[in-house]
């Protein structure tokens, strides 16, 4: 096993990554960038080694720096985390060049599985389902004309990258070339790729994904499926396991697929299959993400595994049985990613400093926090704060334990989408487990773009402010009124915290 591995990542992967590294007796090197020189990873890690200006490209994506501050650690291992990175063939390349271990795939399964198209045909050749649509290109008169072949709607999207950029809903053929157009440009300035391909717009559907573990020599592991289905600008919001819609027989078809397709590129570490689950039950196959998931903790949750831990296991060629990985869920787990951003103004990121944070506590919850009291959120990165995680002998206990974990939670200083959290949980969409890719934008249409409650009057923000500064972080909880809609009534501060975030918090 590794003695020192470097974590090439910010916020709370990285501090999730070191705690692991912290279990196994490992030494951890943290980077940073100027706007992170106080940040909470660079605390936590054994080193820290600062890496250039707040700008992505001038930091966690410049390669010569981090590799320099491998070297100068002595890091045999350097650990991508989630996104920057951490799919990256060409950095995985220098990697290996440099004689320090990425930990996750190698460079000709990250080319295999990142590149949509690649993925899809090896996709096909294992005979997994793909949603219909045209091959990749950069002509787009060419992706015009085959597009019209598809049924309506369809789904412009970029052939090089994900994440909701370089995507585009079309309704109507009069608003295709606009996209096309649209997308193209988006997807060359977010990946230097302006490919583009059109799908049948699957609706409604769902978003499910299977993680998978490769031992890089055609052994694969499928660990479970996770529901992701609430979304907002195709970016998750709330993420669930096991899914509540994938019936036995489904899932047992899904998990064979997932094997397959992973076995095909050689898969070697943590990563995700994604499908798109039809109304009929029948999936379709959308991407490989090849790497380490957002939403990792709800299968932790529900199978008592530590994902990095088996990230790094793999990566230091220790055997593994694969088999024994594949275990029943036990309970339900959910979780909702807390984003400083406005759900009112369309979800753009917002901007401030932590003037009083307090995380919740009870039994079946988990916190992954990125962030520290006095600390000032800007928009260097992406604005994803923490994630709260619940675990429960059953759904609607994950679901009530979470409910109540976001109401505890104090976050002052900043507008995020705590309310808006709440909302769906509580909402009756998601009691019912029906909830699809459309549920959130269809939620803003019915509230006529209102997605939380208005704020209340500023005498009552500021006496409930005080009443929560003056009982500290943690609060006696003796005003909140019940874990239901009904239960977050004018007398809660929780509650009017909660509204004020959204509504009027600077």
């Amino acid at each position: 096993m590794f003695r020192t591995v470097l974590v090439a990542n910010r916020g709370e992967i990285a501090l999730r990554v070191i705690r692991t590294l912290r279990e196994m007796g490992i030494g951890s090197v943290a980077v940073y960038s100027e706007a992170d020189a106080a940040a909470p990873h660079v605390a936590a890690a054994d080193r820290a080694v600062g890496i250039g200006p707040a700008a992505a490209r001038e930091s966690y994506l410049h390669v010569d720096r981090i590799l320099e501050a491998a070297r100068r650690t002595g890091a045999e291992a350097i650990h991508p985390g989630y996104g920057f990175l951490s799919e990256s063939a060409a950095f995985a390349r220098r990697c290996a060049e440099a004689g320090v271990v990425f930990v996750g795939p190698s460079p000709a399964a990250l080319e295999a599985a990142g590149d949509k198209v690649r993925a899809r045909e090896t996709a096909k050749r294992a005979g997994v389902p793909i949603v219909p649509g045209t091959p990749p290109s950069e002509n787009l008169a060419e992706l015009a004309r085959a597009a019209r072949a598809i049924p309506l709607p369809v789904l412009v999207k970029a052939a090089g990258g994900g994440g909701g950029r370089g995507m585009r809903l079309v309704r109507d053929w009069k608003e295709l070339d606009e996209a096309l157009h649209a997308a193209s440009r988006e997807a060359a300035a977010a990946f230097g790729d302006g490919r583009l391909l059109v799908e049948r717009f699957v609706h409604p559907a769902r978003h499910v994904e299977v993680q998978i573990l490769g031992n890089g020599t055609g052994g694969v592991a499928a660990i479970g499926e996770r529901e992701c289905s609430l979304q907002r600008r195709y970016q998750k919001i709330v993420e669930e396991a096991p899914s509540p819609a994938v019936t036995e027989a489904l899932r047992t078809g899904m998990l064979e697929a997932s094997r397959r397709i992973a076995a095909a590129v050689g898969y070697a570490g943590a990563g995700t299959v994604e499908f798109l689950l039809a109304p009929d039950g029948a999936f379709y196959f959308l991407e490989v993400n090849a790497r380490l998931q957002v939403e990792h903790p709800v299968t932790e949750l529900v199978t008592g595994l530590d994902l990095v831990r088996l990230q790094l296991e793999v990566a230091a060629g220790e055997a593994r049985s694969l088999a024994a990985l594949e275990r029943p869920a036990r309970g339900h787990a959910i979780e909702a990613r807390l984003y400083a951003e406005d759900p009112r103004a369309g979800f753009l990121p917002t901007t401030g400093r932590v003037l009083r944070l307090g995380w919740p506590q009870g039994p079946g919850l988990r916190v992954d926090a990125g962030i520290v009291e006095g600390q000032t959120i800007g928009t260097d990165y992406d604005p994803l704060l923490a994630k709260l995680v619940s675990w429960g002998p059953d759904r609607e206990q994950a679901r009530r334990r979470l409910v109540e974990a976001l109401e505890e939670t104090v976050l002052l200083g900043l507008r995020t989408n705590q309310s808006h959290l709440i909302d769906l949980l509580e909402s009756q969409v998601f009691r019912a487990a029906e909830t699809f890719t459309h549920s959130v934008e269809d939620a803003a249409a019915d509230a006529g773009g209102t997605l939380a409650a208005d704020p209340e009057p500023p005498e009552v923000v500021l006496a409930a402010a005080a009443l929560v500064l003056a009982r500290g972080l943690g609060g006696t909880g003796s005003d909140r009124r019940g874990n239901g809609a009904e239960g977050r009534g004018a007398g809660s501060p929780w509650v009017t915290l909660g509204r004020w975030r959204i509504g009027a918090g600077t």
